[in-house]
Parts: C-alpha cells; structure tokens; sequence
C-alpha cells in the first residue's frame, strides 16, 4: 500500500513538474517585460550626469541626473546650469517634512526662464529622500481635461528636492535625478513660505566641466537701524494675504 502511494506522490510531481517550470519561465517573463524598452541607467560616477549645487548652507550637493527617466528635463536643468541661471536663486518654498522648492528668478514661485516649458516626463522613478523633481503649475479640483494637461506640461526651470518619501507624488511630477552626496546640506536649507532668510544656490555646475572647490557664502552684514525721525512715518501699504496654497510642488503661487 505504501508503495502505491509513493508511487501515486511520484507520478504527480512528474507531472506537475513541467507545468511549474513553465509558470516560472513565464514569471521570469514578466519581470523583463517591467524594463523592457528603457534606456539604460547612466553611470553615477558620469561627470556629464552629475549637477553639483553650492548652498549657502555650507557645502556641496550633488545630484545623480537620469536621461534615461527624463531626457528633457535633464537637458533643461543642464543647459540652464549652464548659463549660470541658477547661481544666486532662493529656495522660496519649503515644507518641513515635505520638500524644498528653487529654480525661480522671482523667487515667489510665478518665474521661470526664457525657454519654452517642459512637457511632461512622467516615470517609474519614485519620491524617496532624496529625488529631484520638476515643478510645475498645479490645476485646480474639477478642471477640465484641457487645463491639467496645460499644467502637467508648465514645467520650466523650477525643482524641488524631496526631505521625506512622498509616493503620493509618483507619475504626477517628473523626477530626474536624485541626491546622492551632501544631502545634511539639504536638510538645514531654511524653512518657509517664502522663509523670512532663505537659503540659497551660490553656483550650479556640471561636473563635466570641472567646476571649482566649494567656496562657502560670505557672512551676511548685520542689519542697520534706521535712526528716529521727529515726524512719525507713514505706515506701509500692506498687500492682501494671498490664500495659503496646497501642500504640493507647483510652478505658480495660487
């Protein structure tokens, strides 16, 4: 009887055995198809793929750019990293916990440069610690078809580096790169919307242009208090407040 039944257990898995080696052929399968078709990942030590940004905060970052994610992106913020369009830029919107916005002449988040807005590059990559995103103009609840796809394609000049993983964010910005050295710099850029002393880029550069050592901001002058006048001084007109804009990266101030 046990001999039957040995026999009966052999049989089975002889049959079943093919059957199990094809599903993990195909789930081997399946798991090439995820990459199919994507350019290869470039070389983090590729000094024409590394952006290297000076921060007033005392040190150097640098940042890993992925071509193969976001190839217009990437030559945007080369190009414009280029013309030396970043040095002296603010972060002018940073949200404890969330992340640090820069990247606008303005610096109250409406600017970007001369050159046409970026279409969207939306891809696998995720908003860990750490990744580079494209800002852009956000669409208000219940636009048409037409307006968030006008927004989704607004990205320009502007970035923000990401402080904690924000998955809500994936496949809605376009992530082009990632912080891969000196990111305690970007942990003590100054907080605010706008901050009351922002944080700013002193010089971006391609390492492949063999930029120079870091050479730290210089101290900032105290401020002066204007002297007493006998006659009281007209008080300032004050604008409105603008309303508190949403908890997401966006190109243009609401």
């Amino acid at each position: 009887m046990r001999f039957v039944a040995s026999l009966f257990v052999f049989l089975l898995a002889f049959l079943a055995g093919p059957a199990f080696a094809d599903k993990k052929k195909d789930d081997a399968k399946s798991a090439v198809v995820t990459t199919a078709g994507r350019p290869p990942i470039p070389s983090a030590t590729d000094p024409e793929n590394l952006l290297y940004l000076d921060l007033s905060t005392g040190g150097r970052v640098i940042i890993w750019l992925r071509p193969d994610a976001a190839p217009k992106m990437v030559e945007r913020v080369k190009t414009l990293t280029r013309q030396h369009f970043y040095d002296g830029l603010l972060f002018h919107r940073v949200i404890e916990g969330f992340m640090a916005q820069t990247g606008d002449p303005k610096g109250d988040g409406t600017g970007g440069s001369t050159l046409p807005d970026v279409p969207a590059e939306f891809n696998w990559l995720p908003h860990v610690r750490g990744a580079v995103s494209a800002a852009r103009e956000g669409s208000a609840e219940g636009a048409t078809v037409e307006q968030v796809t006008k927004a989704e394609n607004s990205a320009n000049s502007q970035f923000f580096i990401v402080f904690n993983p924000n998955m809500k964010l994936d496949k809605k910005y376009t992530i082009f790169g990632r912080v891969i050295s000196g990111m305690e710099y970007v942990d003590t850029i100054a907080r605010g919307e706008p901050p009351t002393r922002p944080s700013r880029i002193l010089h971006a550069y391609v390492a492949a242009d063999s930029p120079p050592a870091y050479v730290p901001a210089p101290p900032a002058p105290e401020p002066t208090i204007a002297p007493a006048t006998l006659a009281p001084s007209k008080p300032a007109v004050k604008p409105m407040l603008k309303a508190k804009p949403a908890a997401t990266p966006k190109k243009k101030a609401a």
